[in-house]
């Protein structure tokens, strides 16, 4: 693997998450399904805003948040993501660099506001997503940064931003851009209501263009049509590194020859599993672009999404750096 001078640099909606608590009965009344993410527009925003109850603010996006767990461990990390010059964009800006990640993409000075995703989170620690792309949802092939990619040793795509023909241009871009400059091009499927609506567009990304692959059991149950033992032997016949989550299960990372089984890190309350998946993908990448091993690689996984699901929010309050010190001793 051709080391950069970044770690990762990574590729996806730059939102900013609103979470609260809700009960199994709001999500009814307000017509979401638990465990969902829904694409909304600005009228829906405020409606659901004024149903929710008190919550905390932070800047999120699936890939913000992997690039700001690999900045946790110690790692350089850039993202690119699209927001407009307004109040939650200063507020997003700031954040990402607070934590460490270099944040340059310009902000759009026409056209939607900076895109939030409304986070209601149930007794179960089950987090319903409701979210508005805004600005975000623009990001297109003249917003890659082509020095940046070049520079990160792992390119890492968010599925979120899939929806638009021209955010798939962008991925298919910086592909290009990272493999041209020797570097791996990793994706995350997101979510399976993503797969299922770009199946085709994802299962092309995956074979001709993704070097590693990150999604849970059900993603890549909906990738393949089929289930969890079928989905890995086909990922397998890809040629694909891909790391697989199973939540209280673990994750098995999946190569040609091999299946590495990684457990879940022991977690004493799980709160709020907003961010779970992003936090794996950190953990996962930044020992992969240190060249560690698959086992290991996973191990920071599962310690960095046991340390996001103890509390509420999608970012790590914690420094993995030091909580992994254990970890990379062994």
């Amino acid at each position: 693997m051709n080391a950069g001078a970044l770690d990762v640099v990574g590729i996806g909606n730059a939102l900013v998450d609103v979470l609260s608590h809700g009960t199994d009965g709001l999500l009814a009344e307000l017509d979401l399904v638990k465990g969902s993410m829904n694409l909304i527009e600005a009228d829906r925003v405020e409606y659901l805003y004024e149903r929710m109850g008190a919550g905390i603010e932070v800047s999120g996006g699936s890939a913000a948040n992997t690039m700001a767990g690999v900045a946790s461990f110690g790692g350089m990390s850039q993202y690119l993501g699209k927001v407009r010059d307004d109040q939650l964009g200063a507020v997003f800006a700031h954040d990402m660099v607070a934590t460490g990640v270099r944040y340059e993409t310009p902000k759009a000075s026409t056209g939607p506001s900076t895109g939030c995703c409304l986070v209601l989170v149930s007794p179960d620690a089950q987090r319903t997503m409701s979210t508005y792309l805004g600005a975000s949802s623009l990001f297109g092939p003249e917003d890659v940064d082509a020095d940046a990619v070049a520079s990160g040793t792992v390119l890492y795509l968010e599925g979120y931003l899939f929806d638009r023909p021209e955010a798939q241009e962008a991925f298919r871009k910086a592909a290009r851009v990272a493999h041209d400059a020797g570097r791996i091009v990793s994706v995350t499927l997101s979510d399976s209501f993503c797969v299922q609506r770009h199946h085709d567009a994802f299962l092309d990304l995956v074979d001709h263009h993704v070097d590693l692959l990150f999604a849970n059991e059900a993603e890549i149950t909906a990738l393949y049509g089929s289930d969890f033992d079928a989905a890995v032997d086909a990922v397998r016949r890809s040629g694909t590194v891909a790391a697989l989550t199973r939540s209280e299960k673990g994750s098995v990372v999946v190569t040609g020859d091999a299946l590495v089984e990684v457990p879940a890190h022991p977690v004493a309350d799980v709160v709020d599993t907003t961010g779970a998946g992003d936090l794996y993908a950190a953990g996962f990448l930044y020992g992969f672009s240190r060249q560690m091993d698959l086992a290991t690689c996973g191990a920071l996984g599962s310690l960095a999404a046991a340390e996001v699901i103890s509390h509420m929010g999608p970012r790590p309050e914690a420094s993995l750096q030091e909580l992994a010190g254990q970890i990379l001793a062994d």
